[in-house]
């Protein structure tokens, strides 16, 4: 199974290269904030991808989909919304978590939660059993450095220490793009860059 995946468009979802594949996934920040037209847009464009499976999750720019996770499954009805759950896709595991540490004062707030127990209980829920994890945030120490700091989450970190997914895809942090392969393969896959440059969304072959 070819699996295309992405994150962090900000409303600039048709100017990011993506490839054909099997399975496509979105690990949040589509919108800038709070917009129902940013949603409806994103969604029609998903409508136009040929991809024959879809997953959003949300990211921190995402209000509009943190205040309803019912009205979120309305509005993206060409995809599969995850929040705190999974979906099996050819036999392939998926669960998906839109939660990240405060970042910052400027920073849209949507699925923010502070570090420690409010995000350890949420990493919590991940099955065992999970084969490819999708947050929005990365976990600490993996291409999660901005302005010399980092933004990971350590309870994340632990998560996948327990779950030892085969991949684990977020975005967040724009000042990285890439893969790293320790155990689990971990994928930033967000498009936009530090100065605003759009990148490719990136690819992978997922086999049993």
């Amino acid at each position: 199974m070819k699996i295309v995946c992405f994150s962090d468009s900000h409303s600039m979802h048709e100017e990011v290269p993506i490839p054909h594949g099997d399975l496509l996934i979105f690990a949040g920040d589509m919108s800038r904030c709070r917009e129902v037209q940013e949603a409806v847009r994103f969604n029609r464009f998903l409508a136009t991808l040929p991809h024959p499976y879809k997953i959003v999750i949300g990211g921190n720019h995402d209000l509009l989909l943190s205040e309803n996770k019912k009205q979120a499954r309305e509005l993206l009805s060409n995809a599969i919304y995850l929040e705190d759950d999974h979906i099996t896709v050819q036999g392939i595991k998926i669960y998906g978590a839109p939660w990240q540490p405060v970042f910052n004062h400027r920073a849209c707030a949507a699925f923010a939660l502070p570090r420690g127990t409010p995000l350890r209980s949420k990493w919590e829920k991940i099955p065992h059993d999970v084969n490819i994890l999708v947050t929005h945030t990365p976990p600490v120490g993996v291409m999660d450095e901005d302005q010399s700091i980092g933004h990971g989450c350590s309870d994340l970190l632990e998560a996948v220490h327990r779950v030892k997914p085969r991949y684990h895809i977020f975005g967040h942090i724009h000042n990285h793009n890439g893969v790293i392969a320790n155990g689990t393969t971990f994928i930033n896959c967000n498009v936009r860059g530090p100065r605003g440059q759009i990148r490719e969304a990136l690819a992978f072959d997922y086999s049993a």
